[in-house]
């Protein structure tokens, strides 16, 4: 007999300047993480849900002043489908940790060009003091960059393009004209994309365009379970353990792993545990 396929996803640990040199909870003491400065933990998108890559950030100092093309943008270069939406979730944060999103004001093009050159770009984003539960999300062509000492989990579309406009004078490429192409020079609309949220509790976090979200605090209720079946549907999703762990197609994923689910009916939550549920949606070109 054939040996069952495992729903869970590999994990990469990506190194990175900024990154942390002691993994926090819930890869502490992680071997694979020894000497080195792990900045990202990605969970390998599955062949049934291409479309998203789900990952947790880590920082001890500043990343660059960023910004991603939208899907219009990368398919009118002839790239494909590769813009970036994401969205992070705060789950840990420094007593100063911050997340710049974001102008005060508006920037035209020629300013921002002169600010990234400067480094007064920095000063002029907007930086938001966070704590756990924060909840943003960051549309394509949003000008942006993660503090130090925040942890976050990121869940986006899964695209690689990213364009650096500054970079604290490390040693890495940046993008100012490919930036300047895609950056919107305008204020980030907090009330729309930002929520506060508790440090447990349901949650519906996202719902399209490019992919739903939602975090689940241990046992569904039936009122619960029928709404997220009706929109999570019979199509594969992706689960991410926060606290705890749960069951996925008869396998236990804790919380430090990520598992694809053919269906919803595939779960099996528990008490006491918390995850994201995932899903990619339809987009028209």
């Amino acid at each position: 007999m054939a040996a069952a396929i495992s729903p869970a996803l590999p994990v990469r640990l990506v190194e990175k300047p900024w990154g942390v040199e002691v993994l926090p909870a819930p890869f502490a003491g992680d071997p694979r993480g020894a000497g080195r400065r792990i900045g990202e933990i990605w969970f390998e998108p599955p062949a049934a849900v291409p479309e998203l890559l789900l990952k947790y950030i880590f920082s001890s100092d500043k990343l660059s002043v960023q910004v991603h093309p939208s899907d219009a943008q990368t398919l009118a270069q002839g790239l494909g489908r590769q813009g970036k939406e994401e969205c992070w979730l705060v789950i840990d944060a420094g007593p100063d940790a911050r997340l710049g999103i974001g102008f005060h004001e508006p920037v035209e093009p020629e300013a921002m060009r002169a600010a990234a050159l400067d480094g007064s770009i920095e000063q002029m984003l907007v930086w938001h003091q966070v704590q756990a539960g924060d909840f943003f999300y960051i549309p394509a062509n949003t000008v942006h960059a993660i503090g130090a000492g925040v942890s976050v989990v990121e869940v986006q579309q899964n695209s690689d393009i990213t364009y650096r406009l500054f970079d604290y004078g490390r040693p890495r490429a940046l993008h100012l004209e490919e930036s300047l192409a895609v950056a919107l020079g305008t204020p980030y609309d907090l009330a729309r994309h930002h929520r506060r949220l508790g440090p447990g509790g349901d949650a519906q976090l996202v719902e399209g365009p490019y992919f739903r979200l939602d975090r689940v605090e241990g046992l569904p209720d039936a009122g619960l379970r029928a709404g997220l079946a009706a929109r999570y549907g019979h199509a594969p999703l992706v689960v991410l353990p926060l606290a705890g762990a749960l069951t996925v197609m008869g396998a236990t994923v804790a919380a430090g792993g990520c598992a694809i689910a053919s269906t919803l009916a595939d779960i099996a939550f528990a008490p006491g545990g918390q995850c994201l549920l995932a899903q990619p949606l339809g987009v028209s070109a």
